[in-house]
């Protein structure tokens, strides 16, 4: 009988592990589906939709080929479609009808226009212009990511709605236009794992039934008690072996012992092997609470209730930037100071800095050209970023405030900078650099992936405009608690009184010997005044003051910058002036402004100062 159920325990044993892996390998489904296109119309630049990109749920996995250089980036839609502007494109959707990728040209709209046609050599100097190399989409702040490959690139992205992907060459050539775009399927067996297991642990059975068969049989013959008898009641011997018999009996038993281990060897290593092939998470069910989602992969459209053709028309207010973006962005700026710091490339400053931080930096180079000793500004951190606030744009320029943390140097003041993007094409530019005071209390603002609107400079709904802050505190610093604007001001805290106000006018006074005369006067710079919104209704308000120290003399002699000092350097002026000399201090501010009604006044919350310029007074 229990050979009987040992061959039904092998039998079960070997259809449970064939079902089992038969369902990993010849039953297995598809672990991906994949959709491809071939774009054939010559384009510059082709934009997979972001219902292309959604046509399946899951990571997506682009293959894409068909170039020499192929470059690969993805960003907002609205963002890439400004990117490329009025420039020719080839559009890549999905079309749920046939379930494929479709592709059309999309051009600009040509404006109408009532002037006659131009002479034959406007029109060739207009072929000539359209025959020029497209612009490289490379190194765009817009993108979230970007990657370039030769031939041939395979990347996998997981962006949400909203997200689409442009495609590139080097400027010279058409796009790539191979696609292949794959997401993953859910092939996991979860009854094969049950089922291998299972029929392992059957076998074992089966083969506990066997060993327990041939036992229980050798048992069963074993010496019996009523041997027969002879004459006269004798037992009867058994006839004695030969040698060759007992040399057979000697040898014959140790030798099939042996191989008899061995047959119960290999299923015991079997059995194992079996087991541990079926230890993937992919073979057994997924007991987790976790509910599947039933989303579909491109949201369909739906008309809400009370939504008119008005709202419809209304532009969608997002964020400048997104967190991960400003760390990008802040990488690429932070490497690209430290290489013109180094430098001293003034020529290059302009690709990422403008107004007042490009004044202060391309002072420090000429100073440093010829006073070697002389301290270079301090380096931009890339990270960590302590807080980034972009602002509500719906188009051009956008303005984003960043706070970075020096993580190699924690006695290094944290440096607040204001960057700027005037256009798609333009990369963000360092408008503002300003080092935070020691404890400043920065305010509560919106998260980044809100944003903050920006604050008109005439806006009533603060304590003061923030147009008139600079005025207003550059009145300060030259009449210190005398001027009308000094009670609007916190005095707690603000360094810069103390070595740009009256006192620090009043040092370099009585420095001067009696034979000169000094003059300050104060002037908003010309950059933008730049107010995001906080949480409490104030404005974090970035401004610039350009302050001026005439040196004139008063007893009709001469006056003029003494040698070695950074004026000299900046200026070049090594003589002395009968008219006098003057030097000009860039300082830039910022200051948290509270909302009209609040007992609090206006903070300073970071500045920094360095001199812009030295001169001849004409």
């Amino acid at each position: 009988m229990r050979f009987v159920l040992a061959i039904l325990a092998f039998a079960a044993a070997a259809v449970m592990i064939g079902v089992g892996i038969a369902q990993r390998t010849v039953f297995l489904e598809p672990d991906r589906v994949s959709l491809g296109t071939v774009v054939e119309n010559q384009a510059d630049y082709i934009v997979l939709q972001p219902d292309a990109l959604a046509a399946n749920p899951g990571k997506q996995t682009i293959t894409v080929s068909g170039a020499a250089t192929v470059f690969f980036a993805y960003g907002r839609t609205d963002d890439v479609l400004a990117w490329i502007g009025d420039d020719p494109y080839v559009s890549v959707g999905y079309d749920a009808e046939t379930g494929d990728l479709v592709s059309e040209t999309v051009v600009a709209t040509p404006v109408e226009d009532d002037t006659p046609t131009a002479p034959e050599t406007d029109a060739e100097g207009a072929a000539d212009e359209a025959a020029e190399p497209a612009v490289s989409p490379a190194g765009s702040d817009l993108w979230l990511d970007e990657v370039t490959a030769e031939r041939t690139l395979t990347t996998t992205i997981d962006v949400p709605e909203g997200i689409s992907v442009i495609l590139a060459s080097d400027g010279t050539e058409p796009a790539p236009g191979r696609i292949v775009v794959s997401w993953p399927l859910d092939n996991s067996t979860p009854w094969a794992g049950p089922l291998i297991a299972g029929g392992a642990l059957v076998f074992l059975i089966g083969v506990g039934l066997v060993i327990s068969g041939f036992l229980a049989h050798r048992r069963s013959r074993g010496p019996r008690r009523n041997l027969p008898k002879g004459p006269k009641g004798k037992l009867m011997r058994a006839p004695r072996p030969s040698r060759a018999q007992r040399s057979a009996a000697a040898g014959g038993p140790r030798r099939s012992s042996g191989r008899a281990r061995r047959v119960v060897l290999v299923p015991a290593l079997l059995v194992p092997a079996l087991a541990l092939s079926a230890c993937s998470a992919d073979y057994w069910p997924d007991l987790s609470s976790a509910p599947e989602t039933t989303a579909p992969a491109t949201p369909a459209a739906t008309d809400e209730p009370g939504d008119g053709g008005d709202a419809a028309e209304t532009p969608e207010i997002v964020p400048a930037v997104t967190v991960p973006q400003m760390e990008r962005i802040m990488r690429s700026v932070a490497v690209f100071t430290t290489e013109v710091d180094e430098a001293r490339d003034s020529k290059r400053l302009p690709e990422r800095f403008t107004g007042p931080a490009l004044e202060a930096r391309k002072a420090n180079y000429a100073i440093r050209a010829t006073l070697a000793d002389h301290p270079a500004l301090p380096a931009i951190p890339a990270a960590p970023l302590t807080l980034t606030l972009p602002q509500q744009a719906t188009g051009w320029p956008r303005t984003v405030l960043t706070i970075a943390k020096n993580s190699d140097d924690e006695t290094v003041a944290p440096t607040a900078l204001v960057l700027r993007q005037e256009s798609p094409r333009e990369n963000y530019k360092v408008l503002y650099a300003t080092a935070l005071v020691p404890d400043a209390d920065v305010p509560e603002v919106a998260p980044a992936s809100i944003g903050a609107p920006p604050i008109n400079p005439e806006f009533k709904g603060l304590v003061m405009p923030t147009g008139q802050v600079a005025p207003a505190y550059g009145d300060v610093l030259l009449k210190g608690d005398e001027s009308e604007f000094a009670q609007f001001f916190d005095p707690e805290g603000d360094t810069v009184r103390a070595q740009l106000g009256v006192e620090g006018q009043k040092a370099i006074a009585d420095a001067l010997p009696d034979t000169a005369d000094v003059a300050f006067s104060n002037a908003p710079g010309d950059s933008p005044t730049v107010a995001l919104a906080t949480n409490d209704s104030g404005a974090l308000v970035t401004v610039s003051i350009k302050q001026t120290e005439k040196v004139t003399p008063n007893d009709g002699g001469t006056v003029g910058f003494k040698s070695g000092q950074p004026a000299a350097a900046l200026s070049g002026f090594d003589d002395k002036s009968a008219k006098g000399v003057q030097r000009v201090i860039g300082i830039q501010l910022m200051f948290y402004v509270p909302a009209i009604g609040s007992d609090e006044k206006i903070r300073l919350l970071g500045w920094s100062e360095s001199l812009i310029g030295a001169s001849e007074v004409q």
